[in-house]
């Protein structure tokens, strides 16, 4: 499963951190916004620093382990039909969505109705709406949704 692309959003937008914060969500995070290491501990304020391999391989291991199989039980349709198909670029977009804001919000969107209806149009509009933070509007997230529409356009 090629999730290259979706590793390359996860960095850009997340950043690297080699030493355990808080994110926005209160939780304890490490390297690339990594919650659980991969023994399946959660990440705690306490622990020692990583370097930025070890964080991109956590981070690979997550979404191969965790979010791939996620987004794949809820849209089904974005599997390639050969799994040595070019275009892996719907499941990547989705994939990164579902690590920044969870597999749960996947499951009960109307993102996850458009994707599983092929209405790619009407999926990047429901992208759209996934940028707001705090009751803020947040360019990161904004420049985020974009990069991940970009990759469901046909």
């Amino acid at each position: 499963m090629n999730l290259d692309i979706a590793t390359e959003l996860c960095q850009r937008f997340e950043g690297f951190r080699a030493k355990p914060y808080l994110c926005p969500a209160g939780v304890a995070t490490i390297g690339y916004g990594s919650t659980f290491y991969d023994n399946g501990r959660k990440v705690t304020l306490h622990d020692a620093p990583i370097g930025e391999p070890d964080a991109k391989a956590l981070l690979v291991s997550e979404l191969l382990s965790r979010y791939a199989p996620g987004v794949i039980r809820q849209c089904p349709g974005l599997l390639p039909l050969s799994l040595l198909a070019d275009d892996w670029r719907k499941l990547n977009a989705i994939v990164d969505f579902a690590y920044n804001l969870g597999i749960g919000r996947l499951q009960t969107s109307t993102l996850k109705r458009k994707i599983n209806t092929q209405d790619w149009e009407g999926a990047q509009a429901e992208l759209g709406k996934w940028v707001w933070g705090g009751g803020k509007r947040l360019p990161g997230l904004i420049k985020r949704r974009e990069a991940e529409k970009l990759l469901l356009a046909e």
